[in-house]
């Protein structure tokens, strides 16, 4: 059943990483020396001293069906402490080698924990242990020592038959960090927290409803459901319950190359500022973290071509329009290839006069316009450049003002637009 999980492993990665160490990617930089906001659980010491930091999670969703086997993954990071020893061993506050400059710094192990169990077992309470260590990493001018401290967990489990004639049960799951540590500074209280933890779950035998668009039956079992610092959403035909609050089934986009640990960033824009980052800064970057590394390598070796699909697509196009797919060496719509249409040669009558490129005109905004720099717009004269129709089928005027302005417009080929009862011809009816 866990194999079933691969499906959602990507958006399960971007939750994992989320904030893991963000643009410029240097230790240095002040936005990463305050790391790992979401879907941290503390531990409890730690946890009763600052009433903000969580130190469990809750999980409450519905199964359309009462008997059922569940597969629940958790999954977090585990923060390791990089320290730097020079030839000697001796502990130093950097090192240099070729091509990185080396700084202590928290970095992060992957974890996740299975547990598979029958709805006809529950409640059902499963702690779980990750075991601290340390090891040595030899570079060419010293050593880079990482010590991870162990961290212990439950996962608790409780289902509850719902009234009605549905059958529906609500499902608990709840996550409590019970590590022993007692050290009451944030970034040392980190070693021994569940970091981005979040939830996949499988149900053999039964299905899960969707919270955010459940059916009309349940709606009512839905205002019920009591989810604390982690919201579950369907992906697919399972549940992933994220710290981050998302739509059912989401998906990375087709375009993505890569984690950029910011998944509510453009691609494009991080792409660009990180290939501007100079020699010095990169190796900083090199030496902060080895995804960061990764990352920056991916970055600089990328082909134009595929820098180009980061710069965006309009998906809603393709979903509202679902006309006849065109011939495949033909673009969706071109007026070179579209004889009904003639941008700069078609004309629409307003007030009897055909009005077309070349026409004079003045802009009288707001008949259907909610646009308030349309104030600034009302009387100003222009000439129309093009008369265009949009997929709806209605029209629409590309406009160039008078003056400088309108030299810019057209210099950019970027107009105003106005549909035909906006504006007044300047020429009379014949």
């Amino acid at each position: 059943m866990t194999a079933s999980f691969e499906g959602v492993q990507q958006v399960a990665d971007a939750l994992l990483f989320e904030g893991y160490v963000l643009y410029p990617y240097r230790a240095s930089d002040g936005k990463n020396k305050v790391r790992w906001q979401f879907g941290v659980l503390m531990p409890p010491a730690y946890g009763a001293i600052d009433s903000s930091e969580r130190t469990s999670s809750q999980t409450e969703c519905l199964l359309d069906g009462d008997d059922g086997v569940l597969t629940v993954r958790i999954r977090f990071l585990q923060a390791q402490r990089r320290t730097v020893l020079d030839a000697d061993r001796a502990e130093v506050d950097s090192l240099q080698t070729e091509d990185a400059s080396y700084v202590p710094w928290d970095e992060a192990v992957e974890q996740h924990i299975d547990v598979t169990a029958a709805l006809s077992e529950l409640p059902l309470r499963v702690p779980f242990e990750v075991a601290g260590g340390t090891e040595v990493e030899p570079v060419s001018t010293g050593f880079l020592q990482r010590t991870r401290l162990p961290l212990t967990g439950v996962l608790s489990l409780s289902s509850e038959q719902l009234p009605g004639p549905y059958g529906v049960v609500r499902l608990r799951l709840g996550v409590e960090n019970i590590s022993a540590g007692d050290e009451l500074e944030r970034t040392g209280a980190l070693r021994q927290a569940l970091i981005a933890h979040h939830l996949l779950v499988a149900a053999d035998g039964c299905r899960f409803l969707s919270l955010l668009e459940p059916p009309e039956w349940a709606v009512g079992y839905v205002a019920d459901c009591e989810n604390l610092g982690i919201f579950p959403v369907l992906a697919g035909d399972l549940l992933l319950s994220s710290p981050i609050i998302l739509y059912d089934h989401p998906q990375i986009a087709a375009e993505s190359q890569g984690d950029l640990f910011d998944a509510t960033e453009i691609d494009e824009i991080l792409s660009l500022r990180t290939m501007t980052l100079t020699e010095d800064e990169k190796r900083e970057v090199r030496g902060t973290d080895p995804r960061a590394a990764a990352m920056l390598d991916r970055v600089d070796s990328m082909p134009q071509e595929i820098l180009d699909r980061l710069h965006g697509t309009l998906r809603y196009v393709r979903k509202v329009t679902e006309r006849e797919p065109p011939p495949a060496d033909t673009p969706w719509w071109d007026p070179g290839n579209d004889a009904s249409v003639s941008p700069g040669t078609d004309t629409v009558m307003v007030g009897g006069v055909a009005v077309g490129n070349g026409v004079r005109i003045r802009l009288r905004p707001g008949v259907r316009r909610a646009d308030a720099q349309d104030m600034f717009l009302a009387d100003r004269l222009g000439t129309v450049v093009a008369v265009l129709s949009d997929v709806d089928g209605e029209t629409h005027l590309a406009v160039a003002l008078d003056g400088e302005e309108g030299e810019v417009q057209r210099s950019h080929g970027r107009y105003l637009y106005f549909s035909p009862d906006e504006i007044e011809p300047l020429v009379s009816a014949g």
